[in-house]
């Protein structure tokens, strides 16, 4: 059977657009509507809160989400009708009463977590993969959806002197062209969205001309990338040495954003370069300013830092495991969910020269699960120092074993042997005693929707738990 997405890739790209135009009208509909406004000043006057104001506001907001989710959501109400069963009166009036949430426990029952008031069937449904190729299904309300992205218009974009009325692009995963197209265009053009949608899947050295010359023809003001594809297409820009005109910034979403990514892409691209973070589960969000901060956006999430090895918080400026609870979703709350990345937030200090008094997150070190371990069971998060200064396009780390590992490099203009011996000795020098081999390639495949990981480790989990030891 012939299935919607091959007839899709099979019309020539005018009827391609029209069909993209058509899905474009319905999500106008569901993202914005004739509050937008009110949405976007409301979330610009949040943004200079002090913290006394902010932090009561998230309180009564996080106080009515427990108590939805207790009475109203079907995944929580039976395990506390389960803990009373047992004699258990903790009140869910406490967040530290809450289990920790997995993601597998969300994957196997979703439903389960849309409030009974609600039909998933009337709400906006998103699935998404994540780096684990493993999908997640999510429901929004079409009021959480407006409010998403209303705080998505206020802080990617005005925050950045850029708006939905001007025409961007957007570098992702989606199947907008057939996997075996060789020849452009390897985009299409979303005209009620005026969003140019550009397949990363399809970007390499030899197709960044294409790519660059949509961007310049569709008069694209900003960018939103994976900074793995995009710094191909920037290395091609300085190649070329042509400046595109009218881009204005560029934001970064779905992998983390490195030093030498950073660089290339504000060369290449000739503006600033945004980092943001956050995830389809709606339950943390964070954007980068001017004065390169990255502030967490707060009616999207609370978030704690636990250590990684317990459920106690980390002291005030440590690092630990990401564990957020939904403010925005009301309608499919995550309580404690263990989103899988770590880092550390200052709650100490709010000031900015931005002038912005959000919470910043002031590092973070990548997905709990992408971690090298050495052969003493040390854990290595950070490798980002490794290649600093060094020219080179992008690189991943690969570990197939406690005793070796495998550096792949894309080399930049003036790599040489000697950068493959510096990248092997500073990784040394936080592994231990361990075999580095440092392979140059011509490219790094990606994984799920053509994201980028920078750290692969393929050790079985046996043999992780023994160096590990007990937790």
């Amino acid at each position: 059977m012939i299935s919607p997405l091959n007839i899709y890739h099979a019309l020539p790209y005018p009827l391609r657009v029209a069909a993209a135009s058509l899905r474009g009208y319905h999500l106008r509909s569901w993202r914005y509507g004739p509050d937008e406004e009110r949405l976007i000043k409301a979330a610009l006057e949040r943004d200079s809160w002090d913290a006394q104001s902010r932090r009561a506001w998230e309180i009564d907001r996080l106080t009515y989400i427990l108590e939805r989710s207790a009475t109203k959501v079907p995944f929580y109400k039976e395990q506390w009708a389960r803990r009373r069963r047992v004699g258990d009166k903790a009140s869910w009036s406490y967040l530290e009463h809450w289990p920790l949430l997995t993601k597998e426990q969300l994957r196997s029952s979703p439903r389960a977590f849309v409030a009974d008031d609600r039909m998933s069937s009337k709400m906006y449904a998103e699935h998404t993969s994540g780096t684990t190729g493993k999908p997640l299904d999510l429901w929004w309300s079409r009021e959480t959806t407006r409010a998403w992205y209303a705080l998505f218009e206020t802080r990617v974009r005005r925050w950045n002197n850029v708006s939905r009325q001007d025409n961007w692009a957007i570098l992702g995963g989606q199947p907008i062209v057939s996997a075996a197209a060789k020849k452009p265009p390897f985009w299409v053009w979303n005209a009620p969205m005026r969003q140019l949608y550009l397949s990363a899947n399809h970007v390499s050295p030899n197709n960044a001309a294409a790519y660059l010359d949509a961007i310049s023809h569709y008069q694209i003001t900003h960018l939103l990338v994976y900074p793995s594809s995009a710094c191909i297409l920037a290395q091609a820009a300085l190649e070329r040495k042509e400046r595109l005109q009218h881009l204005r910034a560029i934001m970064t979403n779905a992998e983390p954003l490195f030093s030498w990514q950073r660089e290339i892409l504000s060369k290449g691209f000739g503006c600033p370069v945004r980092e943001t973070y956050g995830m389809a589960e709606l339950v943390c969000a964070a954007t980068e300013c001017q004065a390169g901060k990255l502030h967490l956006w707060p009616e999207v999430g609370w978030m704690e830092v636990l250590h990684d090895t317990s459920s106690d918080s980390v002291a005030t400026g440590q690092d630990g495991r990401f564990i957020c609870t939904s403010l925005l979703n009301e309608d499919m709350p995550l309580i404690r969910y263990q989103v899988g990345d770590r880092g550390r937030i200052d709650s100490s200090n709010t000031s900015c020269d931005c002038g912005r008094q959000l919470l910043q997150i002031s590092g973070i070190e990548g997905r709990v699960n992408d971690m090298l371990t050495g052969p003493d069971g040390k854990r290595i998060f950070w490798i980002n120092p490794i290649f600093y200064g060094l020219p080179i396009q992008e690189a991943q780390v690969v570990q197939d074993s406690l005793e070796k590992l495998r550096v792949l490099c894309v080399g930049a203009h003036g790599y040489s042997s000697k950068t493959s011996r510096t990248i092997s000795d500073r990784l040394a020098a936080r592994m231990g005693s361990i075999e580095i081999s440092v392979v140059v390639v011509a490219s790094i495949p990606r994984g799920p929707n053509g994201k980028f990981r920078a750290i692969i480790n393929n050790i079985p989990s046996m043999a992780l738990d023994r160096a590990l030891g007990p937790t």
